[in-house]
Formats: structure tokens, sequence, C-alpha cells
């Protein structure tokens, strides 16, 4: 067989090849769609007794009386929503700051070795460890906390889960902005070296700017994760339907996530009223994330083509 051939078999067997391995990315991508699609149309299917018995008011009831068949998401909704942002604003400080540090300050040497192994171990912790951990550790602490400030003493609560909620998310956004910012040209951050600039200036300057959206991203990655959390919440959070008159009493008192409720009770469900209102608050939890992913992705659009 000539050259001329046998490269023709070589650049056939590689097209050959290319075009398996490109079907069958595109085989995944459409079971990843179906996989997503499929849940989604289970939890509405499963959902639909709630949502014509109760309608639209099932998302703003207060009240959730699964004896009388009264259910109301409001509670859930606004626990979710509180212990997860809170997570957020208490963890991005100290996400951009191992991610700085890291990423700029130290990429080599033992002390990097060790903060980055820590990091990654937090995230390998399961979630019930944490739980148990803050309610033998953390909750004695936040009561004497909620005694100094004159609230009551529960321990448990809102306040409790976003702590330790914090503590679980921090390692999601921190890996990926490390990662952004060792990746930045060196270039550029030589260039505002050799205009005069101090290594803050580089950082404010330059590699924020650079990687916003990258590390924009971590955020939303960490907040998805704060959103489903369901272990270390339910341990937390202190079980309880009821909402508070005050900021304080909803903040520091006893109350609920989506999640939690979902793993307390689901196993409880006697009727099928109440087995459709959990699984509705499994897809008013889907559309949680689904919008907030949503929005992110349109606030990083909007950085990235600045």
């Amino acid at each position: 067989m000539s050259d001329k051939n046998k490269r023709l078999d070589l650049s056939y067997s590689q097209m050959k090849w290319e075009t398996i391995f490109k079907r069958i990315l595109i085989v995944m991508s459409v079971i990843m769609l179906l996989l997503v699609a499929g849940t989604l149309v289970t939890l509405i299917v499963k959902s639909m007794p709630t949502i014509k018995s109760l309608g639209i008011g099932y998302l703003w009831g207060k009240v959730w009386d699964p004896v009388n068949n009264v259910y109301g998401a409001r509670p859930f909704l606004m626990g979710t929503l509180l212990t997860s942002f809170t997570a957020i604003i208490i963890s991005t400080p100290f996400s951009y700051a191992v991610a700085i540090y890291l990423g700029e300050y130290n990429t080599k040497g033992w002390l990097s070795n060790l903060l980055k192994n820590t990091v990654e171990l937090i995230a390998a912790v399961p979630s019930i460890i944490y739980g148990f951990w803050a309610l033998f550790v953390l909750v004695p602490i936040v009561r004497s906390f909620e005694m100094k400030i004159g609230v009551t003493p529960y321990g448990v609560g809102a306040f409790s889960a976003s702590l330790v909620l914090a503590v679980m998310i921090i390692p999601y956004a921190a890996s990926l902005g490390t990662s952004l910012i060792r990746m930045v040209p060196s270039p550029l951050k030589e260039g505002a070296y050799a205009l005069g600039a101090t290594r803050f200036e580089v950082i404010r300057s330059v590699i924020l700017p650079f990687t916003r959206s990258g590390l924009f991203a971590g955020i939303l990655l960490s907040l998805g994760r704060a959103l489903g959390e369901t272990m270390a919440v339910t341990i937390l959070i202190g079980n309880t339907s009821a909402i508070g008159n005050t900021f304080k009493d909803v903040f520091f008192g006893p109350g609920n996530t989506m999640a939690s409720v979902i793993a307390n009770e689901f196993s409880e469900a006697d009727h099928d009223l109440y087995y459709s209102a959990l699984i509705e608050l499994g897809l008013v939890l889907f559309f949680v994330t689904v919008i907030i992913n949503l929005i992110g992705k349109r606030i990083i659009t909007k950085y990235t083509n600045k």
C-alpha cells in the first residue's frame, strides 16, 4: 500500500472516530436534557392534586397544618431564602480571601498546600457531620450570644443554620476563584507592576475585573449548594412551621426550609393531598433554583460583555 493510501486510510479513521465521539456527546447531552425534563414533569404530575385544590395561594399561605389539610409554603420559602442568602453573605468574604491568597499571594509551599487541602476537606465532609458538630459546639455559643442581645435563646434557628451553611459552601467559590486568579495572564499583571502599581492595586484593578464573571459564577454555585442542603439544616433550624412576628424572631428563632420539611415529613404523609403538598414544595424549590440561576447567568453575561 502506498504512502498516499495510508494517509487516506488514517484520515478516514480519524474522521470516523471524531464522528462517533461527536454522536456520543450529543446522545449524552440529550439524556441530560431528558433527565431534567423528566424530573420537572414528575414533580408537576405528582403535585397536581395540591395545584388543583389550593392554586397559587399555596405559595403565600402562612399555615402548614396537615391534620386539617391546610398547606402554605410561605414559611418554608422564607426559611430557604433567608438561610441561603445569609450564608452567601457570610461566606463570600472568606471565599474571596482564600482565593486571592492561594491564587496570588502564596501559590506554592507547605502552607499553600495545607490551606488548599483543608478547603477541599471542608467540601468532602458529609453535611450530617457538620450538623452534629454545630448542635454540640455552635448552638451553645449562639444561645449565649442571643442572651446578650436580648432575644429568646433557642440556639437552633435560621441564624445557626446559616452559619453552618456558610462554612459548608466556602470551598465551592474559593476553589473556582483560586483557579481563575491563577489563570490571569502574566503580562497584564507585569504591565501594572511596571507602571508602579502595588499588589493591592493589581488585585483590585486587574485581577478582580478580569475574573469577576468567574468569581460570581462561584458564588452562584455556592448558592445552589446552600438552597438544596438538607441534613445539616434539618438538625439546626428547629423544624417549626410557625412564622415569627418580627425579623428577630424569624432570624434567631426556629424555622424550616423546603428541603428540611420534606426530609422530616415525607415518610409521615398519610394521604394524597399531604403527599402532593410535600412534592409541590420540591417543585417550588426546583423553580427557585432555576430562577436564581437564570438571574445569575444574566448578571454574569452582563459583566462579561463590559
